[in-house]
């Protein structure tokens, strides 16, 4: 394919499609909320804005567009609350994602389950009014929401808006990342997924993913066969995740569908960004399998700290924070990734990538409690 001169991103952080846009020969322009350090790196020119709503991210688009004349967009993580600036991006520009129908009718959740009833799909329990509290084991489910936010184990009637309920299943949570036409499915690969526990956060916020998953293949048939049916009926283009759960007793169950580019697109050699415009454009090319293994993980602050000007960021470490920004206790300072050929190492890879960071952190007198 020819290559756009220039190609707008936006989303919550831009960093990983900018990366992608960059090493796939694209010139990546950047919106987003965090104009983080790498992203910096990787963009032609970048715009950080407060939010995603409209009246912010026109003004940004404008300005941008004015500079370089913006044919194409791609959209990332953190549209589920701003319809109207999908709208507004669909109206704009040439945009290669799912269509704003397509994102609209995967997040309207009584119509997804209803669809997943359809199409003899199995999911959790749902309920759109409060449940009998004799129901033990539910979790509230923000109508809207990404990367596990605002998800709550439900214990008592208390008073909830724009939320629905959901049956608690224990197992192992993983994700399918695949490229689709509307028509027809290719699998990237399956991944398998943890959240963060502590911090003072609820337990069930998105912490990491790894390529690998213990999956059998009467697993891994019927999950190609639920993707075949959901990709023609919500017209699913470009690259898409597939959240499910695998429940103790080996049942799966269909949790929810990414409808853009996630987090687990970072763990594939792939040139993924180009396969998504493909895919847009209704090409499908065959997919060569990966040989190693990746992981991505978040690290979240486990107190409030000052990212120090002095410190040298490791240089397996992603979605890096400005010099002087104070992350939060529960709030994101960094992303790792990290390779190795076999799973298991490489989880405790990870696990020892994380603490020398926070220990490189701590020597620079950063206090251990706030």
């Amino acid at each position: 394919m020819s290559k756009p001169e220039y190609i707008l991103i936006i989303a919550n952080s831009g960093r990983m499609l900018a990366k992608a846009a960059a090493d796939e020969g694209f010139k990546p322009l950047v919106i987003d909320l965090f104009a983080d350090l790498d992203t910096q790196k990787y963009a032609v020119d970048f715009l950080r804005v407060n939010s995603l709503a409209l009246s912010d991210l026109a003004v940004a688009t404008q300005a941008l567009n004015a500079k370089y004349r913006v044919k194409f967009a791609i959209y990332g993580a953190g549209f589920e609350n701003y319809s109207e600036s999908l709208v507004y991006l669909e109206e704009s520009f040439c945009v290669y994602g799912n269509s704003v129908a397509s994102f609209l009718n995967t997040q309207d959740k009584p119509l997804f389950f209803n669809a997943l009833k359809h199409l003899d799909i199995p999911y959790p329990e749902v309920c759109f009014t409060h449940p009998p509290l004799t129901k033990k084991g539910w979790l509230v489910k923000p109508l809207q929401g990404q990367g596990g936010l605002g998800i709550k184990h439900y214990y008592d009637n208390h008073v909830y808006e724009d939320v629905y309920w959901q049956k608690l299943i224990s197992g192992m949570p993983c994700s399918v990342l695949f490229l689709a036409n509307a028509v027809n499915v290719q699998l990237v690969g399956f991944n398998r997924q943890w959240v963060e526990e502590g911090n003072g956060l609820e337990g069930f916020i998105f912490s990491g993913v790894i390529n690998k998953t213990e999956l059998v293949d009467k697993h891994k048939e019927s999950i190609v066969k639920w993707l075949e049916k959901l990709v023609s009926f919500f017209k699913l283009k470009g690259l898409n995740t597939l959240d499910f759960i695998v429940a103790d007793d080996q049942q799966l169950y269909v949790l929810e569908i990414n409808p853009r580019p996630s987090a687990s697109m970072q763990l594939y050699d792939a040139d993924l960004l180009t396969r998504h415009i493909n895919s847009c454009r209704g090409e499908l090319s065959d997919l060569t399998t990966q040989q190693h293994y990746t992981a991505y993980q978040i690290v979240y602050a486990p107190y409030d700290l000052n990212i120090p000007e002095a410190f040298n960021w490791p240089e397996e470490c992603v979605d890096l924070s400005n010099v002087g920004v104070t992350c939060r206790k529960g709030q994101p300072i960094c992303s790792i990734i990290a390779h190795h050929e076999q799973a298991d190492l490489l989880m405790d890879t990870l696990k020892i990538k994380q603490y020398n960071l926070l220990k490189g952190l701590n020597s620079y007198g950063i206090p251990s409690k706030c």
